[in-house]
Parts: C-alpha cells; structure tokens; sequence
C-alpha cells in the first residue's frame, strides 16, 4: 500500500467516523428541527422591554450559531401571553404537544413564568427566563429544566435598594404592581433596606397595567418617607414617574426609587423627566467594544438599542443551542444540565454560570440617568457608576430555598 493510499484511508475513515457519530447524535433529536418558542408581551405594558424586540433577537442568535444544530435546521415561535399566567400556559402546552416546540424563552411576568415553570418541569422542556424577575424561580419554584437568565429581584434590590440607603435613603414607602413580581420586588428590597440601617414606612398596591396612580402617590406623599420605591416596571413605571412629576413629588423632597428601568421606560420618559434615577441592569448598550456592536445589529433590525431583556434573550439562546450541540440531543434535562456545565462567554456575560438552582450568575452594572447636557446623542443615556460581580449581586444559592440545592 502506498503512503497515499494510505492517508487517503485514514482520511476516510475519520469521514466515516465523524458521519457516525453526526448520525448518533442526530437520532437523539425529538424531531427534525429545533424550535425556540418566544413567550411575550406582544402589545401591553411590558412590550417594549421584550415583544417582537425579543424574537428579533432570537434569530440573530440563530443566525449568528449558522442556522442550524446537529445539521438540523432551528426554528422561530412567537406569541402573545396577555400578561395571563392562564393564557400563558395554554400556549405553552399546546406549543410542546402540537407544534414541538423545544424552549420557551422570554417571558416577560413573573406569574405567567411561574406558570410555564411548572409546564417545562412536567413536560421536559427548558424554559429560559429573562423577562421575569421574581427570585422565586430559582427559589422555592426552582426546576431542573428552568434557567433564570438575566437578572431578578433580589439584584435589583441588592443594587438599587443599597446604593439608595447608602446615599442617605433611609426611609421607604412601596408603591407595588399587585402579582408575583410586585410582591417578590417589594420583599427583596425592603430586606435591602432594613439590612442596610433603613426602615420601611409602609406600602400600597396597585393593578397591572394601571392608568391613574393618583391616590397611590397621595398615601406615598403621606407617609413622608424619604424615598418612594416603585416595584412596578414597563409602562406602569413610566406612568407613575410623569404623575409623580405633576404631583411635585420630588419637587417636596421625596425621592423615586425606581427598582426596575429599562432603557426603553429611560427613551419613553424623555432625559429632561428620568435624569438622575438610580437603576440597576444586567446589560447596557455602550459597555464595550462588544456590546456596541450587538447594540448596532440590534438597532439596524429594530430601530430601537437592547433592553437587558432582548440582550438576554439573545444570549440565553445562543447559550442554549451550544449545550444542545454539546449534548447531542434536545431532550430537555439533558440540555438543560450541559447548560449548567458550560460558561457563558459572549457580549451578555463573561464566565458567566448557571448554578443548581437555575439562577444565571453573572455582573450586574448600578447606573444612573444622564442629564440632557451630558448626553452625547440619542439612546446616550447611562452612566455606569459601578460593577456589581455576580456572586455579590446574586442571592446566595444555599438562602433561596430550592429544593434542588442540598
């Protein structure tokens, strides 16, 4: 036998080899194709912060992976939960079942993530959280096959609820979204505060999706706390902070403290309104060298720069399609661990890590507000005043209470 023949042989028999085990790993696929299904707010309070944005961001990560996984193409879902925990899960099921969805990623509302938790725990399936901020699902309803992504209410409250104390607000008054995130937003922060030296005034809570905050913000004002802590988000929060400003709320002395701002509520409100609010967020924009370019891509399909949302989004799918190629199947516990093997390494999050618990550990940034006159031109509106590291800004996994957790 020549050496010739002899390499090409060889070279054969590494094809060969590299077919097969292509061919293993492609008959652990449910099907042929691999779907990410997009729970949103399609078109109420929360649409901005994900909504079509979210998709949108999906398909770049399907893109930017080469279209497909274990040379089976990848897919797109979309739709609209209404902010309904019932509608949400109707979807969800009959995603799974009927149209074989594989993920569910999104979900923006704590309740309808609670619900689509349980769906993913019964039927197999990961569920990446990054719209939702209650603790809780890394907590008490932790799942195997549920990833929370981007942030949560314990950062939020670690961020924001401490820098505020620290500066001197040390007395709050809670104004709350009446659900699961409300809630869980309200108990995180006022053990931030009380930690911290503060003390809590008292509260108020208000429907999803409300219009008029007037009598809310008059027994806020009544209680003379020094700082009124929204645990509201999207449009409510928006809202609340123009009529905050036409009550002269600020103007008398007391403080917003607006636990979660988006980039979007920021562009809603206009910089001459939300200059000077102090927030935290998993992502921003003009981080990085990275950071503004997926900002740049983002802006050329949306005309609008990432939340932290769509930022997760796109990061929590990328990461998911790795693991799946890794695995070498779709089943979604499986995944769902490699997932937790893997760091996460892209413009989202450096040596980023999925814990037992599904919480996703990473940096977290304390921002503030620019004013007007230093603000160098449009979506120009952060300035970062401190990284938080993610084993600081995360809830310990030991005091969350996942059964998950030894």
């Amino acid at each position: 036998m020549t050496k010739q023949t002899k390499v090409s042989l060889r070279t054969a028999l590494l094809a060969g080899a590299a077919l097969l085990a292509a061919g293993s790993a492609q008959a652990q696929l449910t099907d042929d194709v691999v779907k990410i299904g997009v729970l949103t707010d399609g078109s109420g309070v929360y649409a901005d912060v994900g909504g079509s944005g979210s998709l949108e961001a999906v398909k770049m990560a399907i893109a930017d992976f080469g279209g497909t996984v274990l040379g089976k193409p990848i897919e797109t879902a979309f739709a609209d939960h209404q902010n309904k925990a019932d509608i949400a899960a109707s979807i969800a099921r009959k995603w799974i079942d009927a149209d074989k969805v594989d993920v569910i990623t999104d979900l923006l509302n704590s309740a309808v993530s609670l619900a689509v938790q349980e769906i993913g725990k019964e039927k197999n399936k990961v569920i990446l959280h990054n719209g939702a901020a209650s603790s809780d699902l890394s907590g008490k309803a932790c799942a195997v096959t549920g990833v929370h992504y981007t942030y949560d209410t314990y950062a939020l409250a670690k961020g924001t609820g401490t820098a505020t104390v620290k500066q001197g607000g040390d007395t709050w008054f809670f104004l709350t979204a009446d659900y699961a995130f409300g809630h869980a937003l309200e108990r995180d922060t006022a053990a931030a505060v009380t930690a911290n030296g503060g003390k809590v005034l008292g509260s108020v809570r208000h429907p999803l999706s409300n219009a008029d905050f007037s009598s809310f913000l008059l027994q806020a004002q009544a209680s003379k706390a020094k700082v009124i802590g929204l645990a509201n988000a999207g449009l409510d929060t928006v809202q609340t902070i123009k009529q905050a400003a036409e009550f002269g709320i600020t103007q008398g002395g007391q403080r917003l403290g607006g636990m979660l701002i988006f980039l979007t509520d920021v562009h809603s409100l206009g910089l001459q309104t939300a200059q000077g609010l102090t927030l935290t967020t998993g992502f921003y924009w003009d981080l990085n060298d990275e950071t503004r370019a997926f900002g740049k891509r983002f802006f050329d399909k949306v005309k609008r720069m990432p939340t932290m949302v769509q930022a997760g989004v796109y990061s929590s799918a990328l990461h998911y399609l790795k693991a799946v190629q890794a695995a070498g199947t779709d089943d979604g516990t499986k995944v769902a661990m490699k997932m937790r093997e893997l760091p996460v390494n892209d413009m989202f999050a450096k040596n980023g890590k999925i814990r037992t618990d599904g919480r996703m550990v990473h940096d977290m940034y304390l921002a503030q507000v620019k004013t007007p006159a230093e603000s160098k031109g449009p979506w120009d509106y952060y300035k970062i005043l401190a990284t938080i590291p993610g084993d600081e800004a995360f809830r310990p996994e030991k005091d969350g209470g996942c059964p998950l957790v030894k």
